[in-house]
């Protein structure tokens, strides 16, 4: 069987047991854009991002061993990066000054007139939120987890998932209504990972 074709579990076993660098490679190609895009949304700026990610994947490289297999693959590497970009959040101790990437989904500029300046200011009013609200809003309206999801890799209850996520958006709908640029249904869920910015390569 290829390495395409091996289950990330078993990709995981095979670096953990066997030293099988190709194999960690392999997984972490195969979730890296998910990974990058939610070290992104949450940190806001790209040089943070790469950086944290790369932290991330050396952490996930090195203690690949203690995986004990009650959740799901991508739910562990999720939860890394997650803490990864909390370390730095901490260390920063500050919201984020660099906001988003201006780059929009081309798709999306192009199938809403006005779609440009409202998904500026949806991701301007993002990176004033803090982290854990910041990040409930990325998991579930950006990249559509589900509540459970979020919660397992966040390691909270579903519970203060939801409520962190209805937080997060009444506090973006009155950052954007004070700014006169309220978005309409679906402005937040339109603004897909950024695939302008490339993350620093993982570890091989």
């Amino acid at each position: 069987m290829s390495l395409s074709e091996t289950a990330d579990k078993d990709l995981l076993r095979r670096h953990a047991t066997g030293g099988d660098k190709e194999a960690f490679g392999e997984l972490f190609r195969r979730h890296r854009e998910r990974l990058w895009a939610v070290a992104l949304r949450t940190l806001s700026d790209p040089e943070e991002a790469a950086d944290a990610l790369q932290d991330a994947m050396i952490n996930a490289y090195r203690s690949a061993a203690r995986f004990r297999g009650d959740s799901a693959v991508t739910t562990w590497l999720h939860r890394i990066v997650v803490n990864a970009c909390l370390d730095r959040v901490r260390r920063r101790q500050a919201r984020p000054a660099v906001p988003m990437s201006d780059r929009l989904p081309e798709e999306a500029t192009r199938d809403h007139p006005g779609a440009h300046a409202a998904v500026l200011a949806v991701r301007e009013a993002l990176a004033q939120l803090s982290f854990e609200h910041r990040a409930v809003v990325v998991y579930i309206d950006m990249l559509g987890y589900p509540v459970a999801d979020v919660a397992a890799i966040l390691e909270v209850p579903p519970g203060t998932v939801k409520s962190r996520a209805s937080r997060a958006r009444s506090q973006l709908a009155t950052l954007l209504a004070d700014d006169g640029n309220r978005p309409g249904p679906g402005d937040v869920r339109s603004i897909g990972p950024d695939t302008h910015h490339t993350p620093k390569g993982g570890t091989s």
